[in-house]
């Protein structure tokens, strides 16, 4: 039910404090195996770091949670990162803080700003959306009920994501799961029974740009 926010794609930034290099990077993992994968490239590409610190969130409903601070004092590194990834509302990401010591200790303050702000910074670099459970509803009117049609998905935010155009219209709507109802009933209403239903199609689905992303 409802829409949970979820990382579409993942990006990377690198910030500095007295001269200790932080690398963040993201990307999504729908699965702890794409997760660990991923954790396990970035510890390969920066073999020569001092810690490669992981954090992921998995999953909804209840999500399934990690994180570590490899090797750097406890608290300081893994739950920080969780932290931000759990304020900002993200499910269905990995994310990987590098730290390249610069020679000066920073402390138990400045080690969980360091690694939290890295991941702030990274997460500015990615794109994330707002991927909701829901219905594709294909409506099929005459043309004296479409813009009849067209007007009460405006009213609704309900998104007409494709359309033909034949002796008859077709409209494919997203709807989220609970409010499948409420709109055909509301379609039903507003084209004096003129409108027909498919049979919905379950999808799950985000909007980019205005344009519709589905999900397996």
């Amino acid at each position: 039910m409802g829409s949970i926010r979820i990382l579409y794609t993942g990006g990377s930034a690198e910030i500095e404090e007295k001269k200790s290099r932080f690398i963040c990077t993201v990307a999504p993992a729908r699965s702890v195996q794409e997760a660990e994968a991923f954790i396990a490239d970035i510890r390969k590409k920066y073999w020569n770091a001092t810690h490669n610190c992981p954090v992921y969130v998995i999953g909804n409903d209840p999500p399934l949670e990690r994180c570590s601070d490899d090797g750097e004092p406890q608290g300081t590194a893994g739950r920080p990162m969780l932290d931000v990834i759990r304020g900002a509302g993200l499910h269905d990401i990995c994310a990987v803080v590098t730290r390249y010591f610069g020679g000066t200790l920073l402390g138990t303050g400045g080690l969980v700003r360091a690694y939290s702000g890295a991941v702030q910074e990274g997460l500015k670099n990615c794109v994330i959306l707002d991927r909701m459970d829901g219905e594709k509803l294909t409506v099929v009117t005459d043309y004296t009920g479409l813009g009849r049609i067209q007007y009460i998905c405006a009213q609704n935010n309900v998104k007409i994501a494709d359309s033909r155009y034949t002796d008859s219209a077709q409209l494919d709507l997203l709807i989220p799961k609970e409010d499948v109802e409420k709109i055909k009933a509301a379609l039903t209403e507003g084209t004096s029974g003129a409108a027909r239903f498919e049979k919905p199609q379950p999808v799950r689905y985000a909007f980019l740009k205005g344009e519709p992303v589905y999900f397996d």
